[in-house]
């Protein structure tokens, strides 16, 4: 099933090599933000996370949050994390996509969608043609359908393994 393979599948995007992305030419990211750069329902942004996002513009990397969600949280992440957003995703629909690639003046075969979700980001990013990165869920705290689709994700990923560190600290074991 290459449309539901991620490209990459890896503990956190701190695991993420952005010189090889860089040296595959990809220029922008798309990311996810429940569950793949803060826990579902958190409203902090920890300071490496902010740090770890100053550090993707220092590599001249442009990036815009994709999410599904549309509550008021989305959007106090993105400002304050100074990043562009497009809420009410409707993932893997390819127009929410579509429109990040125009926000940032990208094609979408320059991009990388970051996500923790195969039929929402992978398979989103599969059909607009981006590359696509798995990380790790950040909290085993979702929605019920969310839930039930982790179960085939789970099918569907037996026998790979996250590549990166271990995230014991956060509450998630690769393993």
């Amino acid at each position: 099933m290459p449309l539901l393979a991620p490209d990459r599948y890896l503990t956190d995007v701190h695991a993420i090599d952005l010189d090889a992305l860089a040296a595959d030419g990809i220029e922008a990211l798309l990311l996810d933000i429940d569950n793949t750069i803060l826990p579902r329902d958190t409203n902090s942004v920890p300071p490496e996370l902010i740090e770890w996002v100053v550090g993707l513009s220092q590599r001249g990397f442009k990036v815009c949050l994709v999410s599904n969600n549309w509550h008021e949280r989305v959007r106090i992440v993105a400002t304050e994390l100074g990043l562009d957003l497009v809420a009410k995703a409707i993932k893997p629909l390819p127009f929410a996509f579509w429109l990040a690639t125009r926000k940032l003046g990208v094609r979408a075969r320059r991009c990388a969608v970051i996500g923790d979700q195969l039929f929402t980001d992978v398979l989103g990013g599969k059909i607009v043609g981006a590359m696509t990165i798995m990380v790790l869920p950040l909290s085993e705290t979702d929605l019920p359908h969310t839930l039930l689709l982790r179960r085939l994700e789970a099918r569907i990923m037996r026998g790979a393994r996250a590549d990166g560190s271990q995230r014991i600290d956060r509450g998630v074991d690769p393993t």
